[in-house]
């Protein structure tokens, strides 16, 4: 980091990023009650927080022209006194009696002391009041009054009220006095956006903007439709895409060391293959190897559908790092598919003349020092593990490549700690996860990528049928019949909510009563089994020991078992089409056609017979992944976090994911032309990274 004085955007960000004052009357807890719901105790974080709704209060009537569930503002004349009352075991509430030219009004305490009471609703006095009217025994009542003020003094109840998220113990009051309060230190900021952009959309300014989320006009202005949250909610989307643009800018400057191979071991693998890679393979390992031979470290996103071949591809470039005499190692995030990846690579790698080995949590203490010692003097090339390769006892003689499966599954603090035991190896990252091409670059700002999207030769579609669940028997004998063939069946019960207890009736339900029609054979795996228990089960599973698999979708059921012909999806209206798709892929890995069956609990909605529909007529995973996008938006996709970056605030993935690629094409654009963000502009963005939780971007355009 450099000793430059700091800048006026600098300046402007230490005004956002101070401890928020506490409101006048809080309690001592009160600020950690507020920063539990706005995620921190700073003038951002409370500015940050949008509130879920609004509050009305701009319908003021007469008494009677009011009706049940109305929110009204009322001004009226106390007229009367009921003091809270005994009779028996019953206790009467304190009612208060209001009077207009229309009608008469009961304000209800159920709580509150007499004399306070009397002295706040002084008889023949006006008051102005706003609640929700109710009727009790046929009269109209409003339960303790929202705000009770004198008009005479020109008090008013705010016209349109914002609702936020509350924790207990927290008053919404409280909150929304410290929201304006923090809103009222906040400074006006300088444009960061093209001034093309805001004009096009007609969109106010930053501050403005947040002023009219926590000061409504109207209840549409806290809308996340609204303008004003839109214009909030794409700097939050700019100023990401800014951070990953320049992440991967700095990143091409990095010192590290260039790849380059003599073709001894990738020719062999080559040759050893009974068939040719797809036009898709070849392209990616050409842009692979280009990345290798750069003198920075690679950072490429390899992204293939299921079946692509992106263990070959990968493979390709361990052999090239090995012709350079480097190690390459290859994180996968379970023991099972570690060892599937290991069975998977030993061939092709054998065939090159490439040294590998397996390393796993299991492996006898005997086993594993052997595989350490080999590791750290170099006779192995390539190593394949879990997790267990960021253990401080794992040395590389000289790790020049990291590829990292399912890279959804590991933090960017995991590949860092991989990154650390080389000297700036190359990073490659695998996902079997398709999304539309745009929406990747976006999201994976900061990696090149490369995409799989041909499939190799032999691989057959998956017959793809959907049926109500009013058919389960005819499903459970087309397994039989399977079974009788030699083949095998997964049976995929859904994950209705993000718990796994909640779904642990169903999968063990279902299972039973496979059980006791199939009798032995049957397995069932779910997240609440140890994971030596889970693999027991699905190494029967894969011996044949056992024929049918069933499952909870939370656990990992990947495994290449080619025997593996039906996968029976459960309630499949409730998956994503993407989750469906990887399911249907995990069966037809063999010589035998394989057949998916997506069963669904009638009646089916429009859109869920629409999604099934587009799976039956489709195999490609990109050209679903579109689907997906268009029928459900990049909500999903989006709101599933990237490791390493800051959870939204103000941005909605259902409202706002199809501003992204504008986003990123004017983030783009920024930083091409001022990488290091020292114009007047450039200091504005500066200030927008720090805002928005991405101040070491900034650093990083400070420091070249």
């Amino acid at each position: 980091m450099n000793d430059a004085p700091p800048s006026s955007a600098d300046r402007l960000a230490d005004l956002f990023l101070v401890p928020a004052r506490p409101p006048k009357g809080a309690r001592k807890d009160t600020m950690d009650l507020i920063a539990k719901v706005a995620g921190g105790r700073l003038v951002r974080d409370l500015t940050f927080l949008p509130p879920n709704g609004a509050i009305d209060r701009r319908l003021r009537v007469p008494i009677a022209e009011t009706n049940e569930g109305d929110i009204a503002t009322i001004e009226a004349e106390v007229d009367g006194h009921m003091p809270a009352k005994r009779i028996g075991q019953k206790v009467l509430p304190h009612r208060v009696r209001l009077r207009d030219e229309t009608g008469f009004l009961s304000i209800t305490y159920f709580r509150g002391h007499e004399d306070m009471l009397m002295r706040m609703w002084p008889v023949g006095q006006k008051r102005l009041i706003s609640g929700k009217i109710t009727f009790y025994e046929g009269m109209r009542q409003m339960l303790h009054p929202d705000y009770v003020v004198d008009p005479t003094k020109g008090e008013a109840p705010p016209a349109v009220e914002p609702v936020y998220p509350m924790t207990q113990g927290l008053s919404g009051r409280m909150l929304s006095r410290a929201i304006l309060g923090a809103l009222d230190a906040l400074p006006e900021a300088p444009e960061w956006l093209e001034t093309s952009t805001v004009k096009a959309r007609d969109w106010p300014d930053f501050r403005t903007a947040l002023e009219h989320i926590h000061r409504p006009a109207s209840p549409e202005d806290v809308a996340p439709e609204s303008p004003f949250r839109t214009r909030l909610a794409y700097d939050e989307l700019f100023a990401r895409q800014c951070a990953l643009r320049l992440r991967r800018a700095h990143r091409r400057k990095e010192p590290g060391r260039a790849v380059v191979g003599d073709e001894r071991f990738t020719k062999l693998l080559l040759a050893s293959l009974p068939y040719a890679p797809t036009g898709a393979q070849t392209r990616a390992v050409s842009e692979i190897y280009g990345d290798m031979a750069e003198p920075a470290p690679m950072l490429r996103l390899l992204q293939g559908d299921v079946g692509s071949g992106k263990t070959l591809v990968a493979a390709l470039a361990m052999a090239r790092a090995a012709e350079a005499g480097l190690q390459s190692a290859l994180m996968a995030p379970t023991d099972i598919l570690s060892r599937q990846h290991g069975a998977t690579l030993q061939p092709l790698l054998e065939a090159a003349g490439v040294s590998m080995a397996v390393l796993t949590g299991r492996d006898k203490a005997k086993d594993r020092r052997a595989i350490l010692d080999r590791l750290a003097s170099g006779e192995i090339a390539v190593v394949v593990g879990t997790h267990a390769l960021f253990q401080e006892d794992v040395r590389f003689h000289d790790l020049g490549l990291i590829v990292i499966d399912e890279q959804h599954r590991f933090g960017v603090s995991d590949r860092m700690r991989m990154v650390s035991k080389g000297f700036a190896p190359h990073v490659l990252v695998m996902s079997a996860t398709p999304i539309p091409r745009t929406l990747a670059l976006s999201i994976h700002g900061d990696m090149d990528l490369s995409v799989l999207d041909e499939k190799p030769p032999g691989r057959q579609p998956i017959a793809t049928a959907a049926m109500p669940t009013t058919r389960l028997d005819e499903v459970i004998q087309g397994i039989a019949d399977a079974r009788m063939r030699g083949e095998r069946a997964y049976w995929v019960c859904p994950l209705i909510e993000e718990s796994e207890a909640i779904d642990l009736p169903a999968v063990i339900d279902r299972h039973k009563e496979l059980q006791a029609y199939f009798g032995k054979g049957v397995e069932i795996v779910h997240g609440q089994m140890s994971a030596a228990a889970r693999d027991a089960a699905m190494e029967r599973f894969r011996t044949g020991e056992s024929f049918l698999m069933v499952a909870t979708t939370v656990i990992e059921v990947g495994v290449n078992v080619p025997e593996a012909t039906i996968m029976v999806i459960e309630n499949a209206e409730r998956f994503g089409l993407a989750q469906l798709h990887q399911l249907r892929g995990r069966v037809g890995r063999g010589d035998k056609r394989g057949s998916c069956v997506l069963l669904w609990k009638p009646p089916l909605g429009e859109q869920a017979k629409e999604r099934l529909d587009a799976l039956r007529r489709n195999d490609d995973g990109f050209a679903i992944a579109e689907i997906d996008f268009r029928l459900r938006g990049a909500g999903d996709m989006l709101g599933t976090q990237q490791s390493g970056l800051p959870p939204f605030r103000l941005v909605s993935p259902e409202a706002h994911a199809n501003m992204l690629g504008a986003a990123d094409k004017e983030a783009r654009l920024a930083v091409e032309r001022d990488s290091d963000l020292a114009s007047e502009r450039g200091q504005a963005i500066r200030l927008a990274l720090s805002l928005f939780g991405y101040a070491e971007a900034a650093e990083l355009a400070r420091s070249g």
